[in-house]
């Protein structure tokens, strides 16, 4: 197999949960452009829409559901019709998540309700699809990818009220590990990236405070915050068969970030 091969994913059809949000939306284009036939789930249909057309663009096949993927009932009703329309599944990109800045409290103070909240927008919603997702991969019967989100926080405590993102993402983590022990005999991969800050809508309201951007960009060997595109390569090496003997791992996507602390 060439190198250029390797990296190809016609063929494939690739899930995203999340495919209407911004880091959704980006690896949805990204994984079109590279040959995959690219179903996208959300909550939000003028949103799926949007990404929609821009798959379209690429010249790829696209699907969108409009889906709570916090609930079960919904999980699996979206990888039914996934199947059902293509045929086939064989990636899970999990984009689902967020929420970092939004509901900050002290540790000892952190209220269930929001605790909860981060839970299921981060742990849940990957869990349910990917559960979906897996067994009918191990019915087809020839392997599959699963990839997570999961971010720097997974590593690195930060003194600004995140113990539900950082306790999400730690889940999703170790998830990964745990995952890919236990698929692996069916040919499954399962991996992750873990970013830094990535300039998205959901954290424009803290990259617009000149002093907290200025201690994240200083942080950061690199010198500036992540954009949606840089997250594209590394997925698709996950999702290719460049990747073929690699499961189980973390690879931080943070402009040398972790490498610092």
């Amino acid at each position: 197999m060439s190198p250029t091969d390797m990296f190809n994913l016609d063929r494939k059809v690739v899930m995203i949960p999340g495919g209407g949000g911004g880091i959704g939306s980006a690896l949805a284009v990204g994984v079109g452009e590279a040959g995959a036939k690219v179903a996208i789930i959300g909550r939000n249909g003028d949103s799926l829409e949007r990404t929609s057309s821009r798959i379209r663009e690429t010249g790829s096949e696209p699907l969108a559901i409009v889906a709570d993927l916090t609930t079960k009932d919904d999980a699996d009703r979206a990888v039914e019709e996934t199947v059902s329309h293509f045929d086939r599944l064989d990636v899970i990109i999990n984009a689902v998540g967020g929420g970092a800045g939004k509901v900050l409290f002290d540790a000892q103070d952190y209220p269930i309700p929001e605790w909860d909240w981060i839970m299921d927008l981060n742990v849940t919603s990957t869990v349910l699809p990917t559960q979906a997702a897996v067994r009918a991969m191990i019915s087809q019967g020839d392997g599959g990818r699963v990839i997570n989100i999961s971010s720097v926080r997974a590593e690195l405590g930060i003194n600004a009220g995140y113990s539900a993102y950082v306790a999400a993402k730690g889940a999703i983590s170790s998830l990964t590990r745990q995952w890919a022990t236990e698929w692996a005999k069916h040919g499954i991969t399962v991996n992750a990236i873990a970013p830094t800050f990535v300039d998205t809508p959901q954290v424009a309201m803290l990259l617009e405070d000149p002093d907290f951007k200025a201690g994240v960009v200083g942080r950061i060997p690199i010198g500036r915050v992540g954009e949606t595109s840089d997250l594209i390569g590394p997925v698709l090496l996950f999702a290719s068969d460049a990747s073929s003997f690699v499961t189980g791992q973390i690879l931080g996507v943070d402009g040398g970030l972790t490498a610092t602390q």
